[in-house]
């Protein structure tokens, strides 16, 4: 019912991405252009003003101008105008950024082409790759060598950055993460535990779901681990969780041996 209910989710969310890429597109192409133009038409009121005449200021033809400037106190227009396109540049980013997660979790954009993989080497790249997020932990890598697997390489390694990332924020200040590694005949399994915080019970049935985050607003879209789920099954695979408060988690992602390959126990 779970991967039906995600499979569900999954197609709204691509058409919802798409619906919203299209106006987001050329919003964020006029803001660039609004950009350029509003420098263009600061440059010319201050070529104005460099010409009018200090003496004609408050007379003549030039005084309904500099009443109207002092009105609208073009001076503070031109203040808050760039960093009010600067943060309009920023949400839009930041939309952006919730819509090509949306596109992630949907899984239109995947290139499906699979192949062998060492998830040993996976994981090491994603903790290089994360070198700065999880310089508070101390990272404990026992995964050892493990049979290759068939999948989709990036998709696999987003699978681990979500799941490194979220045990490296778990942490918070200072603590451990340890990346462990087994297998069967039948499937390899990758444990990433934390010595955090830990998931509250009632927390616990909905970390996959969709939007959903414990963390302060503006700081996650809560679909990192939404779009995990949804990558491990495609690969034929499944993710566990457990938790105790206080005492950390423990994700465990298990994944289908290759087919054909020798493994020993």
């Amino acid at each position: 019912m779970q991967a039906e209910r995600l499979a569900s989710i999954g197609f709204l969310a691509a058409g919802v991405a798409h619906e919203i890429n299209n106006p987001l597109g050329y919003v964020n192409s006029n803001l660039h252009t609004l950009a350029d133009y509003m420098n263009a038409l600061l440059r010319i009121v201050e070529a104005y003003e460099q010409a009018v005449p200090t003496s004609d200021a408050a007379s003549g033809p030039f005084a309904r101008v500099v009443a109207l400037r002092n009105e609208l106190d073009l001076g503070f227009i031109k203040e808050d105008i760039g960093p009010m396109l600067s943060e309009s540049k920023e949400g839009i980013s930041r939309v952006k950024q919730i819509v090509q997660a949306l596109r992630d979790f949907s899984g239109v954009d995947a290139i499906r082409a699979s192949k062998e993989a060492d998830i040993s080497q996976a994981i090491e790249t994603t903790i290089s790759l994360l070198a700065n997020e999880l310089r508070h932990c101390d990272v404990r890598n026992d995964i050892g060598e493990l049979p290759r697997v068939e999948c989709v390489p990036a998709e696999l390694g987003r699978v681990f950055m979500s799941l490194l990332l979220n045990a490296a924020q778990a942490v918070e200040t200072h603590g451990v993460v340890r990346i462990r590694g087994g297998h069967d005949s039948d499937q390899v399994w990758v444990e990433i535990a934390d010595s955090g915080k830990g998931i509250a019970p009632e927390v616990l049935p909905h970390i996959f779901d969709p939007f959903f985050t414990t963390k302060p607003l503006g700081k996650g879209t809560g679909l990192g681990l939404s779009i995990a789920h949804g990558l491990v099954s495609m690969h034929r695979g499944r993710i566990e969780v457990a938790s105790e408060l206080g005492r950390g988690a423990r994700f465990t992602v298990y994944l289908p041996v290759l087919r054909g390959q020798a493994v020993s126990s």
